[in-house]
């Protein structure tokens, strides 16, 4: 058999033998290093650092068990001291989860890296066509020339800000054409949907107009009486009376002229 390999442990781990060494103190060890569960009890070795069951109920002790090397571990058949209780350990273990659950990685803040400025030129609003982009590149070569910055424009020679401006122009020139067709394609849609939307809200208008009407005539007709007779469509009608005229309902009691009422 290899020297390279765990030795193969016995099936009866139960022996008399007990090792010679004090007996280890369950309180001594930290908590998640312990697993107390009833018929399952187990903990980790101090000496090699290894899961090993414990056996026996009046003598409790750590079953023998293979260290690194596959040598026998001397922590094998020594003694253990029940000093902890189950529901203790589980009520400590349960509140070493929780805390450890709720502990979060700290993120972390990289100071923000401060932005180049742009130029002068740059600041500026940039050309919408080759007309102002040749002003904006004149103007920039007259005052790049008068300047006395190493190299500024001068001859055939062009600063970066020139010979973007420059660029630009160029660009603009040689795609005018396709933004002018652009614009215009553009200008014809809108003249189209506006004059669509105009003539939806006319006949929206109109529509509403017409039932209004409808509406309003139905209404003079429910008004009048059955019999229809001329009299009582004009006595159902609601008509202005003319100034300092007399109203149809007189009575005894209504007075003619004109009376002063004193306080």
């Amino acid at each position: 058999m290899s020297t390279s390999q765990t030795r193969e442990r016995t099936k009866r781990s139960r022996t008399k033998n007990t090792s010679h060494r004090p007996a280890l103190a369950l309180s001594a060890l930290p908590v998640q290093e312990l697993d107390l569960h009833p018929g399952a009890e187990h903990l980790v070795c101090p000496d090699c650092r290894t899961w090993c069951p414990v056996t026996g109920l009046r003598s409790p002790k750590l079953v023998p068990h293979d260290g690194q090397n596959a040598r026998r571990c001397i922590g094998s058949n020594r003694r253990v001291l029940l000093d902890v209780m189950t529901a203790e350990w589980r009520q400590v273990l349960a509140e070493a989860v929780t805390d450890t659950a709720s502990r979060r990685p700290t993120s972390v803040r990289r100071k923000p890296q401060a932005k180049v400025m742009p130029a002068i030129s740059q600041m500026t609003s940039a050309p919408v066509s080759a007309t102002t982009a040749l002003t904006a590149y004149r103007k920039h070569f007259t005052m790049c020339a008068a300047g006395q910055a190493p190299g500024r424009c001068g001859g055939t020679h062009r600063c970066a800000d020139g010979a973007r401006l420059a660029a630009l122009y160029e660009q603009l020139q040689r795609t005018q054409p396709n933004r002018d067709r652009e614009h215009k394609q553009e200008a014809r849609v809108d003249a189209l949907l506006t004059r669509y939307r105009s003539a939806v809200a006319t006949r929206n208008t109109a529509a509403r107009w017409a039932e209004h009407r409808e509406n309003t005539a139905a209404g003079r007709k429910s008004l009048a009486k059955r019999s229809g007779t001329t009299i009582e469509e004009a006595n159902n009608a609601c008509r202005l009376h003319p100034a300092h005229t007399v109203s149809e309902l007189r009575g005894p009691n209504v007075p003619l002229e004109p009376r002063r009422i004193r306080a």
